[in-house]
């Protein structure tokens, strides 16, 4: 199954009382029911390179066969250093972010 997705950015918060680390995008599912999420892999490399899975979890319900674009976003609050994103989706890479922002 081929995956699009669009508009990756990654993100480290060092504004005092709200540092954080995000990343986030937008996925093309097949129909509404299906929710994109970002879960971090139980493999992590030692580099400052965060490994994340995209995985589709649907809904039970009907819904008609219409692709939609959702957001999806990976948040964790407190001090980082991460300097690059990899996205797998089915153990394959799916994007890569190397450029993350540092907002102050």
């Amino acid at each position: 199954m081929s995956i699009k997705t669009k508009d990756w950015t990654a993100q480290i918060d060092r504004m005092p009382g709200a540092a954080s680390f995000r990343t986030f995008g937008t996925v093309t599912v097949g129909h509404p029911g299906i929710t994109p999420t970002l879960e971090k892999t139980a493999i992590q490399d030692k580099s400052f390179d965060l490994r994340l899975e995209l995985k589709l979890v649907k809904s039970n319900e009907i819904f008609l066969q219409v692709e939609t674009d959702k957001f999806v976003e990976y948040k964790v609050m407190g001090d980082s250093n991460v300097t690059g994103v990899s996205i797998f989706y089915d153990g394959k890479l799916l994007h890569h972010i190397d450029k993350v922002f540092i907002t102050h």
